[in-house]
């Protein structure tokens, strides 16, 4: 496969879960990878929005859903789905960790609080 902007397959994802929210102490309700800097951050469901927030002040325009069982990637220029190629593991955030998440931080009237 040819290269394709904004992706570079070789980046390893920067950890389990959203960066911001981890800081935070906050929750996420799903995950999306940078697929330029391997950046983990929460979807525009989630309270923080923080893979949006990413893009908006890096300018990396691909992101990666890094759910397990998920391989799509969004190009935010082109605002579009498209299949990209294998990134760096691990490709999903640990199946044990539970969507919305990380377990213990996630509030009982979570469905409330998404976008």
């Amino acid at each position: 496969m040819e290269s394709v902007p904004g992706i570079d397959p070789a980046v390893p994802p920067t950890g389990p879960g959203c960066v911001e929210c981890t800081e935070a102490e906050g929750w996420w309700f799903h995950l999306r990878r940078c697929a330029e800097c391997g950046h983990i951050g929460c979807c525009d469901s989630s309270p923080g929005q923080h893979a949006s927030a990413h893009e908006q002040a890096t300018g990396h325009p691909v992101i990666r859903s890094y759910e397990p069982g998920e391989d799509w990637f969004y190009s935010y220029r082109e605002e579009a789905v498209f299949e990209g190629p294998p990134l760096a593991p691990p490709e999903a955030r640990p199946a044990s960790q539970p969507a919305p998440g990380p377990a213990g931080r996630v509030p009982a009237n979570w469905m409330d609080l998404l976008h």
